[in-house]
């Protein structure tokens, strides 16, 4: 798992603006029922979040909310809906039995389904997808699926593994088929990521000719986005600036406080 239980976005909670949010169950076209969350400010462009191999969890519906109070609706969704089902889980669920049983043809179709539902007032409104570790390499995949996505983002996904979900090829070989801007952002002291793997994956996009950034922090580790790790409090704010500017939104829109939701 990327994050401790009790970690969550080091993103400052912001007042002023209204934000609702809700529990959801979407359904892929192929008949799957999986659980999402959703954090909406009433318009703006959309966030489909997808998360680290645990799931939908608190640390990705907190991520909602922020998202939310910069004037977007986000969306995380779960990844075991076909194993799983739709309600939810202890602390203690053993996740990794289903992340081995997911397939990126699967992952895609809910996505596909979390991009239709943030676009089912409005089907020319902007969607982006955000994703960390799992996810984050995922959000990749999605960029080369030809969604009509906005924009992909990956925080410490892998840019050069097969096989994870089942039926994915290495990022690297798929860059020449993203069809949207992509933004990675890595730690460059995370042990399951070589540097090399980041500078292949950056080598690999300019080779293709396609929009896309790598940013590495030197010494951050795997998952530094994380409140808990305030050494890494710097990079976690430059890689939060990073994430506004890319998804279009103000830096700022409401006030700062210390409070969570």
């Amino acid at each position: 798992m990327c994050f401790d239980l009790d970690s969550a976005p080091p993103i400052p909670h912001l007042h002023g603006g209204s934000v609702t949010h809700r529990d959801l169950v979407l359904t892929s076209a192929d008949g799957n029922s999986f659980a999402a969350f959703e954090a909406d400010s009433g318009g703006g462009v959309g966030v489909v979040v997808l998360p680290d191999v645990r799931g939908l969890y608190s640390f990705y519906e907190e991520l909602c909310l922020r998202l939310a109070e910069h004037g977007t609706t986000a969306v995380a969704i779960d990844y075991f809906g076909r194993t799983a089902g739709v309600a939810k889980r202890s602390d203690d669920f053993d996740y990794m039995p289903e992340v081995r049983a997911t397939t990126l043809v699967g992952v895609t179709e809910d996505v596909t389904a979390a991009i239709d539902h943030l676009r089912s007032a409005d089907p020319e409104r902007k969607v982006f997808v955000i994703g960390f570790c799992f996810g984050g390499s995922n959000s990749w995949y999605m960029a080369a699926a030809d969604l009509g996505l906005a924009g992909a983002i990956g925080f410490y996904g892998h840019p050069d593994r097969s096989g994870f979900p089942i039926g994915a090829p290495p990022v690297i070989t798929v860059a020449r088929d993203f069809s949207c801007p992509v933004l990675a952002l890595q730690g460059g002291n995370d042990p399951g990521i070589p540097i090399e793997a980041d500078e292949g994956f950056r080598a690999a996009m300019a080779e293709a000719g396609v929009d896309g950034e790598v940013v590495v922090y030197p010494n951050a580790p795997h998952s530094f986005f994380d409140r808990k790790y305030e050494d890494f409090a710097d990079e976690s704010a430059d890689a939060w600036m990073r994430v506004i500017r890319f998804l279009g939104l103000s830096e700022a829109p409401g006030h700062p406080t210390d409070d969570s939701v």
